[in-house]
């Protein structure tokens, strides 16, 4: 039976995935001969289907990539065999994408195949002069690039950036994705490209489970298999979610779910509920099957030959979706018909003058955000719930402080901000306060470093799981030296320029996947540099109170510096920044673009001025902290002079490198029981 499914896996899930999606064409009536330029009967069927495989292909790559970097040994067979089947699947993600990049230019122009030099003309300008076009040879080079990357490298961080690229080829895909009615164009792309992740890490992982058969032997199957579990289950959440919203998006009202595209959605709906129940029933019993009877793998390979073969039924009804006509409203009619001006600009109506109780009400839900928000207060949910279940103590300011860091975030990225930070300046420079300056802050004062390395054990098995990918993230040479005060003080000062006097600033509000990589960028640095503002550390030693204080302020002084001046500047000097976009929105309601451009300088000053003061008071606290402890130490020395010297202990986490390097970088993740870690608190 091992046998057999390792090679029936794969036939099994291009074989369902294909008889699906003759089916969805038909039902769909992606089939159907087009009534003007028809490109051929090869060119319908041949699109979808190439279509497909690049779906399973990415998958394949993608999904390996994931649970090989998270889930894998690398001093075991199984490492190696696991880069070659991503190897091979990414050469075929490649000849796929090129197939279907060309097919879709002769869906576009409706021609058929020419050796004359106007035809190679069309398709260039098609290429490099047309979204689609664009999208598509993106996501060629991407997979070419991940197949050389998968045959030249073997170590973990090489492999790890290489998944990370291979993500990349998604985005090309998530930006074909379009809304109908009144729904977001933003929308549409995130809930399209958070589907495609979930599918693709879903899909992928449980392929290369089925492929390393031979080399998971003993007790290595079960382990790997709850890993990818565990993924799994992950990927059915953003699956469900992401999907409810996509189709809410493109069907719109209930009774356009009897229409075409709305039957085909509902086919894949349920596919992916018997998918979730499947994985239910491995998680609940296949596994401990395994645990306890590893002689006996029948029943798990057959119950995972179930779940390809309706994985095979979800890809091919997804594939089909693509040639399907989606419902449109009359509202979207309206719209193409007599666009506005902000319409235009960003694919979006103008909204209303929000008011004071607008600021206070209006949401704008983007779920990348939003979900990363709910898995990161599960992830620390669960991390405080398995201390306290081991009689461990983790402080409530921290747990609080992480709650108000993710309410935080989610209000920059989902709330009024968010709605109203493509027309108006004000709001997106607030939204870029809270998310670069505020939620860091709060996330160092949580110490999520440090509940990572208390709650979660550490692996022995020589594969990397969320306690080694964080320490060595955190104590990687590059954050190491970013985490420094003066390149963290003057990257986190500099960034505020970068972002609002360059095109950077146009691409964040014109494109949803510049908006979304503006956004982790800027918390990225800000994660960086602002525990190393609150809590800094001199190169090769730790600097004294006064000392470290002094280096507080000072750094605090030059981020505000940047922030301030940036901020006098929009009031009047760098003129209306963006005035294409900013200035041409139509908006009769609200301040002039000038006015508000100069509510966001006074936002950017306030800021600034806040920043400083808030580091002060820090700097005053541990002062008044560091003296109460050389108090106590003096007096603890008095009461014990005379006695026999003391046998020094050592925390079992001081000896660990891992432990120590990081600690290096940021003391406040030190952990609870070490003394770096008393003294940063």
């Amino acid at each position: 039976m091992d046998r057999i499914a390792r090679i029936a896996g794969p036939a099994v899930l291009l074989l369902v995935g294909f008889v699906s999606l003759l089916v969805a064409l038909v039902i769909g009536g992606g089939a159907d001969r087009a009534l003007i330029a028809d490109p051929g009967a090869v060119v319908r069927f041949g699109l979808p289907i190439a279509r497909l495989v690049v779906d399973l292909s990415a998958a394949a790559t993608i999904g390996g990539l994931a649970l090989t970097v998270v889930g894998l040994s690398r001093t075991r067979p199984e490492w190696d065999r696991a880069i070659d089947v991503a190897a091979g699947a990414a050469g075929v993600w490649t000849v796929a994408a090129a197939v279907t990049t060309f097919f879709t230019f002769l869906s576009v122009a409706g021609s058929t195949v020419s050796l004359d030099e106007q035809f190679g003309q069309s398709m260039g300008v098609f290429l490099t002069g047309t979204d689609l076009g664009t999208a598509w040879l993106v996501t060629v080079l991407v997979a070419a690039a991940v197949t050389v990357l998968c045959f030249a490298v073997r170590g973990r961080g090489m492999v790890a950036l290489t998944a990370g690229v291979s993500l990349i080829g998604l985005v090309p895909l998530a930006q074909q994705g379009h809304a109908s009615g009144t729904a977001s164009h933003d929308s549409a792309v995130t809930a399209l490209g958070l589907h495609l992740v979930g599918a693709a890490l879903w899909v992928g992982g449980l392929l290369l489970v089925v492929l390393l058969r031979n080399v998971l032997t003993g007790d290595r199957l079960p382990l790997v298999v709850a890993r990818y579990s565990s993924i799994a289950l992950g990927c059915f959440v953003l699956l469900a979610v992401s999907g409810v919203a996509s189709a809410q998006i493109r069907v719109g009202a209930l009774a356009d779910l009897t229409s075409p595209y709305g039957v085909l959605v509902l086919v894949k709906s349920a596919a992916l509920i018997g998918i979730g129940v499947l994985g239910a029933v491995q998680r609940r019993r296949a596994i401990r099957s395994l645990t306890e009877e590893p002689e006996r793998r029948g029943p798990f390979w057959t119950l995972v030959l179930v779940e390809l073969a309706v994985m095979g039924v979800a890809s091919g009804f997804a594939a089909a979706l693509g040639r399907t006509a989606t419902p449109v409203g009359q509202v979207a009619l309206s719209r193409t018909t007599n666009p506005t001006p902000a319409e235009l600009l960003t694919d979006d109506p103008l909204p209303g003058d929000p008011g004071t109780w607008g600021w206070l009400t209006a949401w704008n839900i983007d779920l990348f955000w939003l979900l990363a928000a709910v898995l990161a207060a599960a992830a620390y949910a669960a991390g405080v719930v398995r201390l306290r279940r081991r009689g461990e103590h983790w402080p409530v300011r921290r747990t609080i402080a992480a709650a108000i860091a993710l309410v935080s975030l989610v209000v920059a990225t989902s709330g009024s901000l968010h709605t109203y930070d493509r027309f108006l300046v004000s709001a997106h420079v607030g939204a870029h306060v809270l998310l670069g300056l505020v939620v860091p802050a709060l996330v160092w004062a949580a110490a999520p470093v440090q509940l990572v390395r208390a709650a979660v054990h550490r692996r022995t098995d020589d594969s990397t799981g969320v306690r080694e990918w964080t320490g060595l993230l955190v104590a990687n040479g590059v954050t190491r030296y970013l985490a420094q005060p003066f390149p963290s003080f003057v990257v986190l000062a500099a960034v505020w320029w970068g972002l609002y006097a360059t095109q950077v600033l146009r691409w964040s509000v014109s494109d949803p996947s510049g908006r979304t990589l503006v956004d982790v960028a800027l918390l990225l640095v800000g994660l960086l540099a602002v525990p190393t503002l609150l809590t800094p550390v001199a190169a090769g030693a730790r600097a004294a109170s006064a000392g470290a204080a002094l280096v507080r302020v000072v750094g605090a002084l030059v981020v505000a510096a940047g922030t301030v001046s940036l901020g006098i500047a929009m009031q009047g000097p760098l003129g209306l920044l963006q005035a294409s976009w900013f200035g041409a929105m139509g908006r009769a309601w609200g301040p002039t673009p000038l006015d508000d451009q100069a509510r966001a300088g006074v936002v950017l000053v306030v800021a600034g001025v806040l920043l400083v003061v808030t580091v002060v008071l820090v700097a005053l606290v541990r002062l008044r902290s560091d003296r109460a402890d050389r108090a106590v130490s003096d007096r603890a020395g008095l009461a014990v002079a005379g006695r026999a010297p003391a046998v020094a202990t050592v925390h079992p986490e001081a000896a660990d490198p891992e432990t120590a390097d990081t600690e290096a970088a940021h003391p406040e993740t030190a952990h609870p029981g070490s003394a770096s870690g008393t003294a940063a608190r």
